[in-house]
């Protein structure tokens, strides 16, 4: 996976970093899970921090583009971010079995 930060302003009165990339892949799409983690790595940030807003996958292409923001911290995430976007980012819960 290669990233391509084409666009990185800071945002100073939300506290967070808005970012849109391009990311170059080989085989299947990689999950948003590996994104987040691979960004996170790549910025040295935490990776409870980031927030994957949208992905764009072209027919045929190994190309991804798509916009994350990464905050400053847990509270200032949790007052600005819409909650089916932080519910997408979160580990899926394991079922319980009856």
């Amino acid at each position: 996976m290669d990233f391509e930060i084409t666009r990185d302003v800071r945002n100073e009165v939300l506290s967070r970093r808005e970012l849109a990339f391009t990311l170059t892949f080989d085989g299947p799409t990689p999950s948003r899970k590996s994104i987040q983690e691979k960004l996170a790595a790549m910025l040295n940030k935490n990776e409870s921090l980031v927030v994957l807003d949208l992905e764009r996958t072209r027919f045929g292409a190994m190309e991804l583009s798509g916009r994350a923001r990464i905050y400053d911290d847990e509270e200032s995430k949790k007052s600005t971010e819409r909650e089916y976007l932080l519910k997408r980012g979160e580990p899926k819960k394991a079922e319980s079995e009856a």
